[in-house]
This record gives structure tokens, C-alpha cells and sequence, in this order.
């Protein structure tokens, strides 16, 4: 696989994000070529490929990039292991393929990560063994290591926090781990300096209609107030979990068509001192007593556990773990684990809900999971040429991206500038090809910023440590060239605290409130995160 040399000129000149420059831009009269709705891994990466062919690309998202689904992964770039057994090899294979390129687009903030499957029974080895084989056999040319067989000393050695009564042995394989919420903003920016108009905190109210085609929308900035119509070409909506929102709205939709595409599914994780799970590699529990997964993942210097696969009726911007969902990751947690953790030891528990395409009416089983729902994704096109993307998964997204800009050249006739786009192409802040980066499963810092770190050194404030691997140049950075505007944009996506150590980033929010106050102007929204914080700490 080919990797691109070229590097983005923002990388070595950060490009402002000031909101009344990205404003008087979005409303000066003009016809987008392309209009996405949706500030996700999905908009996002189809606005980066569509900025990257020349088209005109203008991105809208009513909250934050990344705040809903694609802020609350579990962190993995991967293939999908349990899919296997499931018989969605073409799923895997392409995600496998998937996985590689995304880690090198952005090797600072996407990196392999070894896995271990620790076994306690009698065939279950080589049966796992068998299927990770498979897994690598995959991957072929993207494989990122050898799968290895380990007798019961060389796991305890490999995974020193793994519990040591009963182990028989494990198998070794290989996947990757990511920063979700700031790969999604090197998507923004990567976007941005190819041309497009990315803004967040502007919402779609209604879409607007010329001759019966979806023609633009009218859309809303959420700080002023001010409403407004963009004309487009083609609309795509790429709203995550909550696509149905606005799909359903479509006034010229064919009556047969109006269901629901998504199935919400709930994942929770919780996050734990490195002292429950010590080293650098992860730890893969395939099958739990209710056959969800169980993960154990170092990354930023903590270790998250989880996750749950529970469908939901309801879709609300900030789901909450449950009380039966929080048992079962931490009896789960304590099969294994060496020092097994209880609710006082978690320093922050959230949720995320998957975009799941519902396939009919018994897509969930009778106890309400979902794990059986396959992870594909799925594209729509109204009678009205509404273009609707949904379902899929973080390390897909670029494929994703390719797929809808496939329908939205042949709906709207759409032609590239004639501009080169490069396989793989890097993302802003990649550093140099080879140039060794430190591993995300330590704490966070500067090295988050990839090339950009020495911009990041010279503003002000960058001596003036807030918390371990968090600035007050961090702070200014978010605030003029990464689109932050509240408190909780810094501590939850741009900085990683929230998700870390939400009674840390609770005490850290009136500093962090002081500083965008000086930088942006506004109310930076300190009581509201104060709140929202106070929620990750409490583990239900």
C-alpha cells in the first residue's frame, strides 16, 4: 500500500477557526457542490474526500464534531473479531484493509496494539487460536503482526494483570487503537485546509425543496440565532444514530419508504487506574456469560473496560450507563482480571450509542441485544435526493466516504476538479514517515499533535502545566485552531480528560472556563460541564 509523502501546508501553518470568518463564509450566497449535515467520523471523512476532489463542501454540525457516537468508542481500529463467527467475512475483510490505511493517515493519533485472549478451558486455544488465524490470513498485506500461541508463564508475562488461577494459556494477535474524538478533528481541519467550510453549533431546521428536489436547508447558528438557506447540489445526511431525524422530515419521501433505518445500541465503558490492567497490551475476552465482549484497554495512561451491546428505544444526546450494564462490566472484569475493580475505582463511566441498520423487526433478540446486528453500512437515496449514510463503523469511514461520494457524482452529476487524490493520504499534525511517535497506551501530552507540536510550544501558557498532559497552550490551541467553544468541547474531545477522569476534569473546568473566556469572548459554558462531569463520575 502506497503512503503519501505530501504533507498539508496547515500542518506547518495551524488555520484559524475564528467562528465569524467560518460564518461570513457559510452564508455568503453561493451553491455548495456538496452539503453535508453531520459532524461525525461519517460527515467528516465525506467531506475530507469530497474537499480532497475539488468539489465546493460545506459541513454543518449542530453540536460538536465528534460529540455523539464517534467520541465514545472504544477506542479500537480494528477488523471486528466476533464477526467472524458470525459469517460477515466480506465486513472484515474490508475493515482489515480499512485498519491499515487509517493508521497511516494519522500515526500520532493511530497506532497497532497488541491483543491477548487469555484461555481457562480445554480446547478453547486452539479453537480461538484457529479463528485469529484466520483474522491475520485477512488482513494479507495489511496484516500488522504474527498471531502467537502463548502456554500459561509467557501470558502472565505478556499481561501481568491477567488472572492467574485456572490459565491454561492465550493467543496473541493484533489490531489497533485511536484517539476517536481527535481524528475526527484532523478530519475537520484536513477538510478545511482543502477548501471546505466545516463549522459546528449551526443546526438544520428544515431542508428546502426546488421542484420537488432537496435543494439545500435552512439552517440555524446555535450561539446568535441567526437563520439562514444554503443552496447545495446534493444533500447528504450523516447524522450518526439520529439520521432518521431528519430523513423522516423529508416532506417528498415515498410514503413505503418512511421506517426507521436505526436500531440505537448502547455501549458503556469504564474507566480504571493502569494499575488494575498494567503493561501495554489489551486483553480480549470473546465470550462472556451473556456472549457480549469483554475489552480491557490501556490507553492514555488509564485502562478502559467494557463494552455492553443493549438496544434503546430512544437516542438522547448524552446516554447514560445503566445500573445492570455497570454489573455485568465489572463481575465480568473481576473474572479476569488479577485486581478486580469495583464502582469506587471508576474514575469515569459513559456511554455511546451505535448507529445499527435495522434489518427487520427482530434485529434484537428477546433480551434486547444487539450484537447479532450486522455493522455494515447502509445508503439511502430519497425520491427526492436526500442522501442518507448510516450504520458502519470508526475504521470504515473512509470507505463509507467513497460509497457516498459514488451516489452523490451519479445523483448530482458532480465532476472533480481534476485535483489528484493520493491513497491514503495523511491527515494534519501526521508526522514525518518513520519518525517515532510515543504509544497512545501512555498518558496523553504534546505528542498528540503530531507535527504541530512546535506550534503548540509557542503559544502562550505552554510551560503552564493544568493537569498531567494538559496545557494552557492546549487550552488557547483548541480555542483558535481546533473550533472549541465551551468548556466541555477542551476537557471532552480536545483534551480526553472528561473520559479519563471526570472528577480531575470537574475541578479543572473553571481554569480552562478563565482562559476561553480570554480567547473567545463568550460564556464558555462552566456550569453546564460541572454538571455533566459530576454524571461521568458517578458510576450508577
Amino acid at each position: 500500500m502506497k503512503v503519501s509523502n505530501h504533507f498539508l501546508a496547515a500542518s506547518a501553518v495551524p488555520l484559524p477557526t475564528r467562528r465569524e470568518d467560518l460564518l461570513a463564509r457559510l452564508t455568503e450566497p453561493q451553491v455548495w457542490d456538496l452539503l453535508v449535515v453531520g459532524g461525525g467520523a461519517t460527515g467528516l471523512g465525506v467531506a475530507w474526500q469530497a474537499a480532497r476532489e475539488g468539489l465546493k463542501v460545506a459541513l454543518l454540525e449542530a453540536r460538536d464534531f465528534a460529540q455523539g457516537t464517534s467520541s465514545r468508542s472504544t477506542k479500537l481500529v480494528h477488523g471486528g473479531v466476533r464477526y467472524l463467527a458470525q459469517g460477515h467475512w466480506p465486513l472484515v475483510r474490508e475493515a482489515l484493509h480499512e485498519r491499515r490505511g487509517l493508521l497511516e493517515r494519522a500515526p500520532h493519533l493511530a497506532q497497532p496494539l497488541a491483543f491477548v485472549m487469555p484461555t481457562y478451558r480445554r480446547g478453547e486455544q486452539a479453537f480461538y487460536g484457529a479463528g485469529l488465524k484466520l483474522y491475520e490470513c485477512l488482513a494479507a498485506s495489511a496484516s500488522l503482526g504474527k498471531t502467537r500461541f502463548l502456554n500459561a508463564q509467557m501470558t502472565q508475562a505478556s499481561i501481568p494483570g491477567v488472572r492467574a488461577e485456572g490459565l491454561r494459556g492465550g493467543v496473541q494477535y493484533w489490531d489497533g487503537q485511536f484517539d476517536d474524538a481527535r481524528l475526527a478533528l484532523a478530519l475537520a481541519r484536513s477538510a478545511a485546509s482543502k477548501g471546505a467550510c466545516v463549522v459546528n453549533r449551526v443546526s438544520v431546521q428544515h431542508l428546502l425543496y426546488e421542484n420537488g428536489r432537496v435543494a439545500g436547508v435552512r439552517a440555524q447558528d446555535a450561539e446568535q440565532g441567526l437563520a439562514f438557506d444554503l443552496k447545495a447540489a446534493c444533500v447528504i445526511n450523516a447524522t450518526g444514530v439520529w439520521v432518521d431525524d431528519l430523513r423522516l422530515a423529508d416532506g417528498h419521501q415515498q410514503k413505503q419508504a418512511m421506517t426507521r433505518l436505526v436500531t440505537p445500541s448502547q455501549g458503556v465503558h469504564l474507566v480504571v487506574d493502569a494499575s488494575f490492567w498494567p503493561g501495554d497490551k489489551a486483553l480480549l475476552v470473546p465470550k462472556t456469560a451473556d456472549g457480549r465482549v469483554l475489552f480491557a484497554v490501556p490507553w492514555l495512561g488509564k485502562v478502559l473496560l467494557g463494552t455492553t451491546d443493549t438496544a434503546r428505544p430512544d437516542a438522547p444526546i448524552e446516554p447514560r450507563p445503566a445500573s445492570e450494564e455497570v454489573d455485568l462490566i465489572l463481575k465480568e472484569a473481576g473474572r479476569y482480571l488479577k485486581k478486580a475493580p469495583g464502582r469506587s475505582d471508576v474514575l469515569s463511566a459513559w456511554a455511546g450509542l451505535r448507529p445499527l441498520v435495522r434489518a427487520d423487526s427482530s434485529s434484537s433478540d428477546a433480551s434486547g441485544l444487539t450484537q447479532k446486528i450486522s455493522r455494515e453500512h447502509h445508503i439511502e437515496v430519497s425520491s427526492a435526493g436526500l442522501v442518507t449514510v448510516t450504520g458502519g463503523k470508526w475504521t470504515t469511514y473512509s470507505a463509507m466516504a467513497q460509497d457516498v461520494m459514488q451516489q452523490a457524482r451519479r445523483l448530482a452529476g458532480l465532476k472533480p476538479a481534476g485535483r489528484a487524490v493520493t491513497e491514503n493520504e495523511r491527515l494534519i499534525g501526521a508526522p514525518n514517515v518513520g519518525e517515532w511517535h510515543p504509544q497512545l497506551t501512555g498518558p496523553a501530552g504534546a505528542h498528540l499533535y503530531g507535527s504541530e507540536q512546535g506550534w503548540l510550544e509557542g503559544l502562550p501558557g505552554a510551560q503552564v502545566a493544568l493537569a498531567p498532559g494538559l496545557t494552557e497552550a492546549m487550552v488557547r490551541f483548541a480555542a483558535r485552531y481546533e473550533y472549541a467553544r465551551s468548556v466541555e468541547d477542551v476537557l471532552a474531545r480536545r483534551s480526553r480528560c472528561l473520559f479519563l477522569d471526570a472528577t480531575l476534569a470537574k475541578a479543572l473546568a473553571p481554569t480552562v472556563a478563565q482562559i476561553l473566556r480570554q480567547e473567545l469572548a463568550i460564556d464558555p459554558g462552566q456550569a453546564a460541564f460541572e454538571a455533566l462531569a459530576a454524571e461521568y463520575a458517578h458510576c450508577p
